[in-house]
Parts: C-alpha cells; structure tokens; sequence
C-alpha cells in the first residue's frame, strides 16, 4: 500500500496485523522498558520493517533509536520514515543520495475524533474538505488530512530539526480520477521552509490512497 505512494528509489516493508514477537537491540529495548505492552510491540514490530527495508538496500540491520523530536535515527547514508496503527505498521528507506527526505503516515479509515479536526486543520482546508466530501463521500477526509499533516511533518523535520504545527502548512488534497480511492495531495509551507541544495522550499508534494480500512499518505522531498 505505501510503496505505490513512492518513487522507486524508495523500499517500503508493511505488515498486517500484530507481530509482537520482533526481536529488539539492547539498546532499543531499553527505550520502551517502560512502556505499555502494545507500545513496545508496535516499537518492535515496526523496527522489523525497517530492518527488512535496510537489508533490500544491501545495508547490515542495525538499532534504529530516537533521535531529536522522537524522530528515528537512520544508519548514515540513508533517508527513511516509519509509522503504525492498529493492525498495521511500515517503515520507507531510499539511499539519501536519492531523496532529501520522505514521510509517510497510516490511519485507520473512519472519521477523527470530535474536535480534532479544528485543532489541527485551517479554515481554508476545512472549507475544502466540506467540498470533498460531497463529491466523494466514500472517503474520510478529516483523517486523510491529518496522515497528510503527519507525512508532512514527517518530512519535513530530518531538514529543519524544527518542530511544524499543525496550522503552519496549508494542505490541498486532490482525487485522481479513474483511479479508485487515491489521488495527490500539495503542501503549502506557510513558514520559511527549508533550503535543500542552496533553493529554500515552500511546499511539498505527495500521494495517498485508501485500501483494506486504512488511509495512507507519502511525501517525498527531491533533492533541487
């Protein structure tokens, strides 16, 4: 599901469902001794993926830590994003010489929680969301625009170490016609953005798509 948001430069491993029994590092386990029993297994399940996504790329599996911001640490040479929900959990990785940065982010497909759409969304993006919905009713797109907000962010903190609010990228969501539930989506940055090969960015561009009860999005970030 994710690796069709991506170029082909990109590896993604995905797995449905709960395997909980992914063996950790010393060192990553330490991270979650204290978590609950459901964060340590999504830790592990999703740290799994990303070893699997490192050995197509020819590199050694190795410990993947948080980093600034809970942001994971990739092995040097490589740009990559994680993330899991119930039942689900992915991890993307392109060599950096390929891609500046990418996110990506998966939601169970059903409406958000009351409220959280006005804290995470502008009023221009509900305005059009409203439009969206009446024309395809069959997509939630509350919670489409928020894995966008997540990919975005996902995206964009590994070139700024800077955290981005939810109300500082302007996103526009588009659905491809003919192409079953998927389309792009556009990412307004509405704070200086950052430079990638001497030329500042000011937005991002993306995919997503809805299958088996998930909402899946993706961000790529070209090198200029």
């Amino acid at each position: 599901m994710i690796e069709e948001l991506l170029p082909d430069t990109v590896v993604a491993v995905e797995t449905y469902g709960d395997d909980g029994t992914a063996p950790l590092y010393p060192e990553e386990a330490a991270v979650v001794a204290r978590a609950a029993d459901k964060r340590r297994r999504e830790f592990a399940a999703v740290r799994s993926c990303a070893r699997r996504a490192m050995d197509k790329l020819g590199v050694p599996p190795q410990p993947v830590l948080p980093g600034a911001g809970g942001a994971p640490r990739w092995p040097a040479g490589l740009a990559g994003s994680m993330t899991h929900c119930d039942g689900y959990r992915a991890a993307a990785l392109v060599r950096a010489a390929d891609l500046a940065s990418l996110g990506i982010d998966a939601e169970p497909h059903e409406p958000l929680p009351d409220g959280v759409l006005a804290y995470t969304s502008l009023p221009a993006e509900a305005a059009r969301l409203r439009r969206l919905a009446g024309e395809r009713p069959d997509v939630h797109w509350d919670r489409l625009l928020f894995s966008a907000k997540e990919s975005v962010y996902k995206a964009w903190f590994p070139l700024t170490g800077r955290w981005l609010d939810f109300t500082e990228a302007d996103i526009e969501l588009f659905a491809h016609p003919g192409e079953g539930l998927g389309g792009g989506l556009s990412a307004e940055l509405l704070v200086p953005g950052p430079t990638v090969g001497g030329r500042r960015l000011g937005r991002f561009e993306g995919r997503w798509t809805v299958d088996r009860g998930l909402v899946a999005t993706a961000v790529v970030v070209p090198h200029a």
